[in-house]
């Protein structure tokens, strides 16, 4: 891929992460516990939509800082290394997911 590519897949995924993040900000806003309005079960319900949907935002606003801070690698040239050791990501990886900072080896 060449670095146009590269800035153009990154972009469009943080546009996407950020098209996400607004959709789902009103699935993650605080449950009303008003027991005139639903039972029990359904409030229990509600929580857990509450909790899974406020952690699936968790994980795009992380996808988004990662994605901009790969985004600021390729304007520094350190696009396409590992953050940790310094070397080169492998491009299999890169291509399963562009903003990744690291290597298999530091993946962990």
């Amino acid at each position: 891929m060449t670095e146009k590519q590269i800035r153009r897949t990154l972009q469009d995924k943080l546009s996407e992460l950020h098209d996400l993040l607004n959709v789902g900000a009103e699935s993650a806003a605080p449950v009303a516990l008003d027991q005139t309005q639903q039972g029990r079960l359904s409030r229990m319900d509600a929580l857990q939509q509450q909790a899974m949907a406020a952690e699936t935002q968790r994980r795009r606003q992380r996808e988004v800082q990662l994605t901009e801070a790969a985004l600021k690698r390729l304007d520094e040239g350190e696009y396409g290394y590992c953050v940790s050791c310094g070397e080169a990501v492998e491009e299999e990886r890169l291509a399963l997911d562009p903003a990744t900072p690291f290597c298999i080896a530091h993946a962990k």
